[in-house]
């Protein structure tokens, strides 16, 4: 892929055809296709079948049409491919089977070796190198938010061991982020190495910490994973994070995550006209009337005003109980409504 694949290009912030579009969680859950043949089982097993994870990873790519096919994975494949003792539970999500407690436990926590531990994820992207029409998207999770699952021990509303760690023992937290941070880098290295054109950090719950919290004992961390992979286009997204988006900015990505509740244009005022945004459609209203679906997107264009530093996005995952046909007129009508993306739109 070219700078001026749609994609590439507004990650940069530069002109391109139209502004692209892709779902986090496109891959699976709302779509029959997925459901036929995925089956029943863990997801780490699917993950663990390079050319299952790579259909899988197509699917959506074929059915909606977007700009962008996000790698079939998930933020826990690391720790797993370690034997840190985690699962991925149906309708549950991470569950792990001995929580993160004490100094001894840093011990489970050995460095990642891509090629013996995760082969079959290097092997996936090889395989969507070779036949995917669109650039391919790595990820990792991001150091404090594979923390809170490990520490919390299944996901949590409160997090409530995570900042009783975080707050009451800075040193064991400083070493447990800093091994998981080694983890994100040497995940997302190999997938560069690998030929994913771009990377997402998801740090879906650092909207659950204060600013200040943020500020001294994730963003540091976050940084470092960014600087370890600056030949690629870097994306930084988390859930309900208003509050510290200059923060999350502040970390060396090139594309900030915006979730639903801050408008596209408020939070470019925040951070700066040259930003480059990625969002920011609620999942939820994917579930209504299809003419609301189609005012809230030509809403968010309208608010982007044409800047060309924007990817189409939702505020967070697809809901499984999504209608494809709906996603599959988000990307057409924001294709419709962008031509030529990088120029003002008028009367959109």
């Amino acid at each position: 892929m070219t700078g001026t694949d749609p994609f590439l290009a507004a990650c940069r912030g530069l002109p391109h055809g139209h502004t692209p579009v892709w779902f986090m969680r496109q891959a699976g859950r709302s779509l029959p296709e997925y459901r036929d043949l995925r089956g029943e089982g863990s997801i780490l097993d699917a993950i663990a079948d390079p050319a299952l994870a790579a259909e899988l990873t197509l699917q959506p790519v074929r059915r909606y049409g977007v700009d962008a096919a996000i790698l079939y994975s998930d933020i826990v494949v690391p720790v797993n491919a370690i034997g840190f003792g985690v699962d991925v539970q149906p309708g549950v999500g991470p569950v792990v089977e001995r929580p993160f407690a004490r100094e001894s436990d840093l011990e489970r926590l050995r460095p990642l070796e891509p090629e013996a531990d995760t082969p079959y994820v290097l092997e996936t992207i090889s395989i969507l190198v070779e036949e995917s029409p669109v650039p391919v998207i790595g990820f990792a999770g991001a150091p404090f938010t594979v923390a809170s699952y490990l520490i919390e021990g299944s996901p949590s509303r409160t997090y409530g061991r995570t900042k009783a760690l975080m707050a009451g023992n800075p040193e064991l937290w400083f070493k447990l982020i800093d091994r998981l941070t080694d983890l994100a880098i040497s995940s997302l290295r190999s997938q560069i190495d690998a030929g994913v054109a771009a990377v997402q950090v998801f740090d879906s719950w650092a909207g659950a910490l204060s600013p200040a919290a943020y500020e001294r004992f994730v963003q540091p961390a976050t940084r470092r994973v960014f600087d370890a992979v600056a030949d690629v286009p870097r994306i930084h997204f988390g859930v309900g994070t208003g509050e510290i988006l200059h923060l999350m900015a502040d970390t060396g990505c090139d594309v900030v995550g915006v979730d639903w509740r801050v408008p596209i244009d408020v939070a470019r005022d925040r951070l700066g006209p040259d930003t480059v945004l990625q969002g920011n459609l609620d999942p939820a209203l994917c579930l209504g009337p299809i003419a609301v679906v189609e005012a809230e997107v030509t809403d968010i264009l309208r608010r982007n005003n044409g800047h060309p530093g924007h990817v189409f996005n939702l505020g967070h995952g697809v809901l499984p109980e999504t209608d494809p046909a709906v996603l599959e007129r988000v990307v057409q009508l924001v294709h419709e409504l962008t031509v030529d993306a990088g120029n003002p739109m008028s009367g959109a």
